[in-house]
């Protein structure tokens, strides 16, 4: 693999590996602040104001990882009565709706951390300012529009199946089942 490759591999899934880190990060300083105080009486002061701030970045960039996968949740029974070329244009309008909104949000919340936020706003334990917490708002609904559009650029352009991920779990999983409904007949039979 060429620089190239792996650069395009490592941002391709950026939020899948930030999401990793954070989730391992504030798993083990919950866990070590548990232990610290069970044991030894003792309490780490910013622990937990870390950890819920490490546990806000990785819900954020994990929404941002479940579009890459094209797996937010929507309501898309509705449309089995529809012709497939119908229902491809209302899921691209409303993914273009979606865009929409992460575009209003990301100026709304650059708004808040850059320019409305005192300088002087600090988290309790820590002493951060604040907006190094928030930075997380804008970047992360930047993010969503760029995957939201990656996604369509894939499905409409390239002719990529997008499938949820939990939909292909349950494709794998009636195939077991019909496979093991089959065994299990033969079995009979002997």
């Amino acid at each position: 693999m060429n620089i190239k490759q792996i650069l395009f591999k490592v941002l391709d899934n950026f939020e899948s590996y930030a999401c990793q880190f954070l989730l391992a990060f504030f798993v083990v300083l919950l866990f070590l602040q548990i232990l610290l105080r069970e044991f030894f009486q003792y309490s780490i002061s910013w622990g937990e104001e870390l950890a819920t701030y490490l546990f806000v970045w990785f819900v954020f960039l994990g929404a941002s990882y479940a579009c890459r996968l094209g797996a937010h949740n929507r309501v898309t029974f509705q449309f089995k009565m529809l012709p497939k070329k119908v229902s491809i244009a209302i899921e691209a309008f409303s993914d273009l709706i979606w865009v929409g909104f992460n575009i209003y949000f990301i100026y709304l919340s650059y708004q808040f951390v850059f320019v409305k936020m005192n300088l002087f706003w600090k988290s309790q334990t820590m002493g951060i300012p604040m907006k190094y917490f928030y930075m997380i708002l804008p970047f992360s609904f930047a993010l969503m529009a760029v995957r939201v559009i990656q996604i369509n650029y894939m499905r409409f352009v390239k002719g990529v199946e997008i499938k949820d991920p939990d939909a292909i779990d349950m494709d794998e999983i009636e195939e077991s089942m019909k496979t093991e409904n089959g065994t299990m007949k033969k079995q009979e039979k002997k």
